[in-house]
């Protein structure tokens, strides 16, 4: 797969319904998914106010912790897919997941904690013959089933699978993107002792060559030279400016700067998006973009106004 190719895949697309999908009806600003997961809830939030023991009364309001998985995350769900109908651009993630896989998880998590309490009562029932829970683990387990059903099911079911379908495209979550390659380590070169570094004498001859200026007898002393001025003019004497000698170490050049701004002007209008993919502002062939860091599959982008967000469709962008 190419970059372009890629890069159309990050594509930012208007939120309006395909034309080659057929419009969906439901009930006021509600799919019919959505209002079947709100009566299942409703039934579940009033039913878990009787008692789960026979005994004596005991909900699972009372039971310790329990109402949090059995009821209380269900019931989150719930008023996020009604407050995404109602307030679009509210709450659109639950941390890495969207709405509705954060409603999958939910119900499938209180699922779970309901069978589990009837997977216990009928092991006690078997051993002493004897009940100790009522009917509502029952009817909390097939409602939060049919909650499994509504949510993680849906696309696959004829019906239900219509509220999945001419969705507008957003980019991924960055926990939802595929993962980097790792590349190894590169190995450490091998360092060499400070004292066998400092014996080394960049001007020393090799050891085993003999110097060819060496000589076995002792150096005459050097004739004293004359002192040159003495023939220069008395007014001239110890006038002339010591020159400095020109330094062999090379300074180094300044790194370059890793993140270089620049401007950048799209063919099209774009959306320039947040982290989690809410669109912040909108940049147009009208006007250039400053650019403050090129992420190679995204440009970092910064509005007049101070703000900051990502654009992710790179594809044709002129440089400035």
């Amino acid at each position: 797969m190419t970059d372009d190719q890629l890069d159309e895949d990050f594509e930012v697309e208007e939120t309006v319904v395909r034309s080659d999908e057929a419009p969906q009806y439901g009930v006021g600003p509600f799919s019919i998914r959505e209002v079947a997961i709100a009566g299942v809830w409703l039934v579940a939030f009033v039913v878990s106010f009787f008692s789960i023991s026979v005994g004596r009364f005991e909900s699972v309001w009372t039971s310790a912790i329990l109402w949090i998985l059995a009821i209380a995350v269900p019931t989150v769900a719930v008023f996020l897919i009604a407050l995404r109908r109602l307030s679009p651009q509210g709450i659109r993630r639950v941390g890495s997941l969207g709405i509705d896989q954060f409603a999958s998880v939910a119900f499938s998590v209180a699922a779970v904690v309901w069978l589990q309490l009837i997977w216990e009562t009928v092991e006690f029932a078997i051993e002493t013959g004897a009940w100790a829970r009522s009917w509502v683990i029952w009817v909390e387990g097939v409602l939060m089933l049919a909650g499994v059903v509504l949510t993680v099911f849906a696309p696959l079911i004829p019906v239900l699978c219509e509220d999945f379908r001419g969705r507008p495209e957003v980019p991924a979550h960055r926990s939802a993107r595929p993962i980097r390659p790792v590349s190894p380590r590169p190995a450490r070169a091998p360092r060499t002792s400070e004292a066998d570094a400092s014996d080394i004498s960049p001007y020393a001859p090799a050891p085993d060559v003999p110097s060819p200026y060496a000589s076995s007898d002792a150096p005459a002393p050097a004739e004293p030279t004359a002192d040159t001025s003495a023939f220069a003019p008395a007014h001239s004497r110890d006038t002339f400016e010591r020159v400095a000698e020109p330094s062999s170490t090379v300074e180094p050049a300044a790194e370059p700067a890793r993140h270089q701004a620049f401007w950048a002007l799209v063919p099209e209008e774009r959306d320039v998006v947040d982290e989690i993919g809410i669109p912040v502002f909108r940049i147009g062939p009208s006007a250039w973009a400053l650019v403050i860091e090129d992420r190679g599959e995204a440009f970092v982008v910064r509005h007049e106004d101070g703000r900051i967000g990502y654009l992710h469709d790179v594809s044709d962008v002129t440089r400035g």
